[in-house]
């Protein structure tokens, strides 16, 4: 019931929104901030619930929904998907509470586009039956396309086409695994395809068209060219949620559905998972050195960082000698840290980005230098989560990454190595733009002239600061909730990879 109402209510509610009129702004702001406040108080009353010790779904909900194909509306969460659901409820009201320092056209439907999406959001991360995973995966991309195709900058329609076309395509290829699966169990309970006995191919070719869906969500290289475009043109709330939650849709992706259904693929493909995530972690590092506009430039480093994601599930698998259920623990949950982690810091620098744009109105590197001078304040916030950014230690951006890297280290030294590079990569590019941008002398007369923050744009970004500090000194509690469900993940992987 729970998971119900925290789906629904903003849904509900955003539907509500739409029908209200444009000249209620006002009303429609208080109204969407306290229903998303009302969600984030629901996920909190669940986790005060959530037993970490107890294996297996909680907050189980199932009923028919499409009987004559054995579909049903089944709902759950685990140590896998609850963290992300709870930053999701996290994230979505500090994007509303911003959502009134830059003016906009249609309010109410920016804000409702916004509630429809936590919900769908929440729905993803929920559902337990394969078709209703398909119908939330695919509906969330409904309001993120109307957030950057109608709020969005000068090249927004190329932007959001080129999103969606990604995005929906890949998910192509994960209906016809979807279905096939289906076929062969005569059901579209994930935990059913779980059990199946498929052929060493078979396992391949699910793996792949998974993985089309999985990568670009992530987005992996090569298909990582919508996400810079998307940032760019996407209004400051649209690029926090894309960040921050959408991009974490894909490593959960790999978890729930590519290791346990196909973990004889993930064993054979690991050394092309691994390869492709140190050419994120490497390459993608290096053409952020090169950016001048500053969405870009984050928008480069999410791609980076998520290659720690994605090399944690794989890398354990390429050295069968050291493979350990502990040292996959390690791996994986370095990456469901690097995810929450990365959700938290980026919506963090991306809501900085926003708070320069609206009173420079550029995003252009060029364009700042001497912002500490003006707005110290938010100067100090925003070298904070640049630190965050580049992984320094006692912050959560260092937590995640080591724990990859220690895993990695036992599996292979050099690629432990050149995983370890984007310590330096990240500090370079991070560092060289809070140099141009928050230090040295004022290079623009409009700087002299700003504002330090205001309460709406310091409250949300002094609370990410906290959150990101207090997971980098003490992230046991994460990791706790995760613990059960990872190692029974892992037991899992090990029994069908036949390790």
């Amino acid at each position: 019931m729970i998971l119900d109402l925290m789906i629904w209510s903003p849904v509900i509610v955003g539907l509500i929104l739409l029908l209200i009129g444009k000249n209620t702004a006002s009303l429609s702001y208080w109204i969407s901030l306290a229903t998303s406040l009302l969600v984030f108080g629901m996920s909190m009353y669940a986790l005060s619930m959530f037993k970490t010790d107890q294996v297996g779904i909680q907050f189980e909900l199932i009923a028919p929904w499409i009987e004559r194909f054995n579909i049903n509306y089944h709902l759950g969460i685990d140590g896998i998907s609850f963290p992300l659901i709870l930053l999701t409820t996290f994230i979505t009201p500090i994007v509303l509470l911003t959502a009134r320092t830059s003016n906009k056209i249609n309010l109410h439907q920016y804000l409702a586009s916004f509630l429809i999406l936590e919900g769908l959001m929440i729905g993803v991360f929920s559902a337990l039956d394969a078709f209703l995973f398909y119908v939330f995966w695919e509906a969330m991309l409904i309001p993120m396309f109307i957030i950057i195709g109608i709020w969005g900058g000068e090249n927004r329609v190329y932007a959001t086409i080129k999103f969606f076309l990604y995005t929906f395509l890949g998910s192509v290829f994960m209906l016809i695994a979807i279905i096939y699966l289906y076929i062969s169990t005569g059901s579209y309970s994930i935990f059913d395809f779980y059990n199946l006995d498929l052929s060493r191919m078979e396992q391949i070719l699910i793996f792949l068209a998974f993985l089309f869906a999985f990568a670009v969500k992530i987005p992996m290289w090569p298909v990582h060219t919508w996400l810079p475009d998307a940032h760019v043109e996407a209004p400051t709330g649209g690029s926090v949620i894309l960040a921050a939650i959408l991009l974490k849709m894909g490593g959960y992706g790999l978890l729930r559905f590519s290791l346990p259904i196909t973990p004889a693929a993930s064993n054979e493909l690991s050394m092309l998972m691994v390869a492709l995530s140190l050419i994120a972690i490497i390459y993608i590092g290096m053409v952020a050195l090169s950016q001048t506009d500053m969405k870009k430039l984050i928008a480069y480093s999410s791609v980076a960082h998520m290659g720690f994601v994605t090399l944690g599930i794989f890398v354990v698998f390429l050295n069968h000698e050291n493979a350990s259920i502990d040292n996959m623990n390690i791996a994986i949950s370095g990456a469901m840290i690097q995810m929450i982690s990365h959700g938290l810091i980026s919506g963090a620098l991306f809501l900085c980005i926003g708070v320069m744009y609206d009173r420079i109105h550029s995003r252009e590197i060029n364009d700042y230098g001497g912002v500490a001078l003006s707005m110290p304040r938010f100067a100090g916030l925003m070298v904070f989560f640049a630190l965050s950014n580049a992984a320094l230690p006692g912050t959560s951006g260092f937590v995640g990454e080591v724990l990859v890297i220690l895993a990695s280290l036992k599996v292979n030294f050099w690629i432990a190595l050149l995983s370890s590079t984007t310590l330096v990569i990240g500090a370079a590019y991070t560092l060289w733009m809070i140099k141009r941008v928050i230090f040295g002398p004022i290079t623009n007369e409009k700087i002299n002239n700003v504002r330090d923050t205001s309460p709406v744009e310091f409250i949300p970004l002094i609370i990410l600061a906290f959150m990101v500090l207090a997971m980098g000194v003490y992230p046991e509690p994460l990791m706790k909730l995760m613990y059960i469900t990872l190692n029974d993940l892992s037991e899992l992987v090990f029994t069908g990879v036949g390790l």
